[in-house]
């Protein structure tokens, strides 16, 4: 590496924002992409890296159009290959955490983070849904697919049946958002500026979520209706 590559180097590092996914992807493409996967699913702390930005962003710079502004093109397949682990990798050790250190981890009277309402309210989505669905539809959701780890692990889910359904749920979300970025990115970077991309996705990922989100949603309001009907026919009967 020659003196201007190291000074390149340093000014990127320095440059570095980790709420930008274009800048993190410029100071150390894959790596860097690797490196939030991981944090965001297994580091309580990294609950506000921007993860499905990030992913659709590195689909982009990983397909043959040459897109300005995020500096370097990357090779889809050890993204397909490395990501999803590092997805898992981060969701097993926020599972870990959750057995280790228990109900502790959210017992924080004056924490705005670990709150103990987040465990009981993954409880009864527990009850309703089973840990599976909510295991594997909590890796489209930002936040929840970092701190439900952590819960399935204070709720007594074991760490095989864990894995099974991590696994599902990570190659599910990072394989999709990348072949998503990979194979839209002719027709983005021909509406959308290379230098912008960052500001015009958000809504687009906010669309995703919700799109995923979708059958949660349609189960919590047919369980609920179904809630309201149950002691209203129970009373009916009881009086004729």
């Amino acid at each position: 590496m020659t003196p201007i590559d190291k000074i390149q180097t340093v000014q990127q590092v320095l440059a570095l924002n980790p709420l930008n996914p274009k800048s993190i992807l410029a100071s150390a493409g894959m790596y860097a992409l690797w490196i939030v996967i991981f944090a965001e699913t297994g580091l309580l702390i990294g609950f506000f890296l921007p993860g499905d930005t990030i992913l659709f962003l590195a689909g982009i710079a990983s397909s043959p159009v040459v897109v300005n502004g995020l500096h370097k093109n990357l090779p889809i397949v050890p993204l397909l290959i490395v990501t999803p682990i590092c997805a898992i990798a981060g969701a097993q050790l926020g599972h870990y955490l959750g057995v280790r250190y228990g109900i502790r981890l959210f017992n924080r009277p004056h924490s705005k983070i670990f709150r103990r309402e987040y465990v009981d309210k993954s409880e009864v989505y527990f009850a309703r849904f089973g840990p599976a669905k909510a295991i594997v539809l909590a890796r489209f959701i930002p936040i929840i697919r970092t701190f439900l780890n952590p819960i399935c692990g204070i709720l007594g889910v074991s760490a095989k049946r864990f894995l099974v359904w991590n696994v599902v749920g990570a190659v599910l979300w990072t394989e999709s958002v990348l072949l998503a970025g990979h194979l839209l990115a002719k027709p983005i970077t021909k509406v959308i500026p290379a230098e912008k991309l960052d500001y015009y996705l958000v809504p687009v990922i906010i669309g995703v979520v919700v799109i995923a989100a979708i059958p949660m949603l349609v189960d919590i309001v047919k369980k609920r209706r179904g809630d309201k009907r149950t002691p209203v026919a129970s009373g009916d009967r009881a009086g004729s």
